[in-house]
């Protein structure tokens, strides 16, 4: 009875108070956050580089006779450099590297970098002034200048480069140059050939599509064929990417990019007013060098004097990632390793990021702990 007294007592205590919280007359809080500021300032403070030993850098680098943007991250300086290469032209990464590569920090001092022409470093230039060096030779030269810059202000004899997908052009053209800067050279959505990879890609689609019993789809790969073909309109390009897209050859299955697209727009190294802006470099950048990926054929490059590594989506087939394996069979270089990702296609880092962190601790840090350039652990 002493019990039941006192947990009535009780009640009568909290009650009111609960009472009182639940009241409609009190107004509810507000749901945060309740803009997009206010959520890229929760993303901002979680990702704050806090250790002692640790860089956090967002500024312009004077590449290439242009003003270009870079953010430099990591929680320890001793930890090996390890610059991304994005892809496109013009798909700039950085605004989704708060998703992808935050974990990378751990291990490596990540550089994500907005190339030529790209993201914000095409907001920082006038595009009539940058139209005319936007050029294969000129993008290799900036990759040049790029990594020089780092090595020196960041005091790394080598780094680690990423290329993805446009920028594995760029990240395997740079291997074959600079050997000596590299501790690897990762590609991730490896161009080999790109008309064999078109070729299958549109195969591709178009067997999904017969077994879907897709008429729509059907019918416009038909209308393009035969494709791949020399001079096809970029109409003809764009129907067959976006069928590829459509059934799980860029993210595996899904039938768009729209969560990844959505998941830029809470990135916080970019302003409510650069936001919207991010990929407005895609089209510029497509429209002076989308002919040349096209027509790219890398697979006679056989001979490498740094490691080589691969990591790819098993689903690729925006840039065919059976075609990748099969070049790198042919290669010669003193590591080669090529790592299957199961269930990813073109964005192997944003579908399987776990396993894409796991890959770059085992497969790559400890080629650069070897020469005694990591971090105690």
């Amino acid at each position: 009875m002493k019990f039941i007294a006192a947990y009535l007592a009780l009640a009568a205590f909290t009650l009111p108070a609960a009472a009182q919280a639940q009241s409609p007359t009190q107004p509810p809080e507000p749901p945060h956050p309740r803009n997009r500021a206010e959520a890229t300032d929760v993303v901002r403070a979680l990702r704050r580089i806090v250790t002692p030993n640790g860089i956090e850098e967002a500024k312009t680098i004077r590449i290439g006779g242009i003003d270009q943007f870079v953010t430099i991250r990591g929680k320890d300086r001793r930890n090996p450099v390890l610059l991304v290469l994005h892809g496109g032209p013009g798909y700039v990464e950085t605004p989704l590297s708060w998703w992808y590569a935050h974990d990378w920090e751990d291990y490596f001092t990540v550089v994500e970098w907005d190339q030529r022409g790209a993201g914000k470093t095409y907001l920082l230039n006038d595009p009539k002034a940058v139209a005319p060096t936007m050029t294969p030779q000129r993008m290799n030269a900036d990759v040049d200048e790029m990594v020089q810059t780092l090595r020196k202000d960041l005091g790394k004899r080598k780094i680690f480069v990423i290329g993805h997908s446009w920028g594995s052009y760029l990240g395997l053209e740079l291997a074959k140059r600079h050997p000596e800067w590299l501790y690897a050279y990762i590609g991730v959505g490896q161009a080999a050939s790109a008309p064999e990879s078109e070729r299958r890609g549109y195969a591709f689609a178009l067997a999904a599509a017969e077994k879907a019993h897709d008429e729509k789809a059907i019918a416009e790969l038909k209308a393009i064929a035969p494709y791949p073909r020399p001079g096809a309109p970029i109409s003809a390009i764009a129907t067959s990417h976006r069928w590829v897209d459509h059934f799980g050859g860029v993210m595996a299955y899904r039938h768009d990019q729209e969560d990844e697209s959505h998941a830029a727009r809470l990135s916080p190294d970019y302003t409510d007013a650069e936001a919207p802006h991010v990929y407005d470099g895609n089209e510029f950048s497509e429209d002076k060098l989308l002919a040349f990926v096209l027509g790219m054929d890398l697979s006679g490059e056989k001979d490498f004097k740094c490691p080589i590594l691969l990591f790819e989506g098993r689903f690729d087939r925006t840039v065919n990632s059976d075609v990748a394996y099969e070049w790198l069979q042919t290669v010669h270089a003193p590591l080669k390793r090529f790592v299957w990702f199961e269930h990813s296609a073109h964005e192997p880092m944003t579908e399987e990021p776990g396993k894409f962190l796991v890959s770059l601790v085992r497969d790559a840090r400890p080629l650069a702990a070897k020469a005694g350039d990591v971090a105690p652990e």
